[in-house]
C-alpha cells in the first residue's frame, strides 16, 4: 500500500471515530517519521481510550511486523490505553482486534485475513466501551494470558491490564 493511500485511510478512520463521538487524533510522528514507535491513531471518549495501529489493503491478507505489535502494546500500557489493531480491506468497513486476537505467523509477525476480519473483528461501533449487556469491555483474561504466552505482554504488563 502506498503511503498516500495509508495516510488517506488513517484520516478516514480519524473522521469516522470523530463522528462516533470520540476525541481523536492522528499521530503525525507515527511510522518512519520518528525513532519512537507510536500508534497511528489515539481515540477516547472519557470512558475508554484506544491506541490504534491502522492497516489497510486492497488485497488479502494484511501483515504487521512483530515490532509494530510490540510497540503498540508497550505504548498502550504506558499511556493507559487499550491497544487495537484496526484493519480495512477495500469495499469493507474498519474492523478492530486486540493484539492477542491476531494470528501470529511462524516468523513472529502478525496476519489478519479478510475473512477473519469480517467474522471475528469488532466493528467501529463496538469500540464505545460497552458490550450488548452495557458492561465495560475490559480485557478478557484469556486474551491477556494468550498475549503473555505469545510474548506480546510481560507478566507484569498483563497483571496491570487486569487490575
Amino acid at each position: 500500500m502506498s503511503n498516500a493511500k495509508g495516510d488517506r485511510r488513517e484520516r478516514e478512520l480519524v473522521n469516522r471515530l470523530d463522528e462516533a463521538g470520540f476525541a481523536v487524533m492522528r499521530a503525525p510522528a507515527s511510522g518512519s517519521a520518528t525513532e519512537r514507535e507510536l500508534p497511528d491513531v489515539l481515540a477516547g471518549d472519557g470512558d475508554v481510550f484506544y491506541a490504534i495501529e491502522a492497516k489497510s489493503s486492497s488485497g488479502d491478507p494484511i501483515y504487521l511486523t512483530g515490532e509494530e505489535v510490540e510497540a503498540l502494546v508497550y505504548f498502550s500500557q504506558n499511556f493507559g490505553a487499550k491497544p487495537k489493531i484496526g484493519v480495512r480491506f477495500d469495499r469493507e468497513d474498519w474492523y478492530f482486534f486486540h493484539p492477542a486476537d491476531v494470528h501470529e505467523t511462524d516468523g513472529g509477525n502478525y496476519r489478519v485475513k479478510k475473512e477473519a476480519a469480517l467474522e471475528d473483528g469488532d466493528p467501529l461501533d463496538a469500540l464505545r466501551g460497552t458490550d450488548e449487556d452495557g458492561d465495560d469491555d475490559g480485557h478478557d483474561i484469556r486474551d491477556v494470558l494468550q498475549a503473555v504466552e505469545q510474548g506480546v505482554l510481560s507478566p507484569d504488563e498483563a497483571a496491570a491490564m487486569l487490575e
